[in-house]
């Protein structure tokens, strides 16, 4: 199973419910390595200001004995992939998810959701595209698959994402293409509360029913996850 959730929600995100030390405390009784802290970017409704980001540096590697990243969920501002926080802000962060939220951005054509996802991708600060098989943003899979494939960035099989689209059928199309392709996987809660944190059975079993190997689930242990950022991203200290 999973035991590195990167993809969770402090109260900081203004419609999540579990502060750093419930979800710490969550984690360590059932036994997950961590967690990465991405609430959401300043531009969604009732988040964190951007000075959340700058001070985020004092948030600490361990908790109660837990792995703590910190990170951001980004929102994609328009169709070229632009993101609601200054890239001197995202450089010092250990994880950056970038999402469509309908809130911020509607939906518009496949071309354009295609070319915000590949720009996306191919920023050197975003280790990851979020939930990109929700809620009306088609897109051509094959070309943003090359682009992660290309560039490292992950895909993530998001649990929530699952729940609300029973037949698996954009989900399992996505990661049946990063099978193909050899796109890095992650399989995320999306938590909003504190017992939602590590959640993932849904994405798991949808993933591991396309024979996906664990090697190409970077989440599967903080371990595997601080490597593939260390590479990633050299110039962070993860001690």
């Amino acid at each position: 199973m999973i035991q590195f959730d990167c993809h969770v929600h402090s109260v900081a995100s203004g419609h999540a419910f579990g502060t750093m030390e419930e979800i710490a405390a969550y984690c360590r009784t059932f036994h997950l390595d961590g967690f990465a802290l991405t609430d959401h970017g300043p531009a969604m409704p009732g988040s964190a200001s951007w000075i959340y980001f700058s001070a985020i540096r004092m948030v600490p590697r361990e908790l109660q004995g837990v792995k703590i990243l910190r990170g951001i969920e980004a929102n994609l501002m328009d169709y070229k992939g632009q993101l609601d926080l200054e890239d001197s802000l995202l450089k010092k962060l250990d994880v950056v998810i970038a999402s469509f939220h309908d809130l911020l951005i509607q939906p518009k054509t496949r071309q354009e959701h295609t070319q915000a996802l590949v720009a996306a991708a191919q920023n050197p600060l975003v280790d990851i595209l979020g939930h990109t098989g929700r809620g009306g943003y088609d897109y051509d899979i094959p070309t943003v698959l090359k682009a992660c494939r290309d560039t490292g960035t992950m895909i993530e099989v998001n649990r929530w994402t699952l729940k609300g689209d029973p037949s698996n059928s954009i989900c399992y199309e996505i990661a049946r293409g990063c099978k193909e392709l050899n796109v890095p996987i992650v399989i995320n809660s999306d938590a909003h509360t504190a017992d939602q944190v590590g959640r993932v059975d849904e994405a798991y079993e949808l993933v591991r029913s396309l024979g996906i190997p664990d090697e190409q689930i970077i989440n599967r242990t903080y371990a595997s996850f601080q490597a593939h950022q260390e590479k990633r991203k050299p110039w962070l200290d993860f001690s």
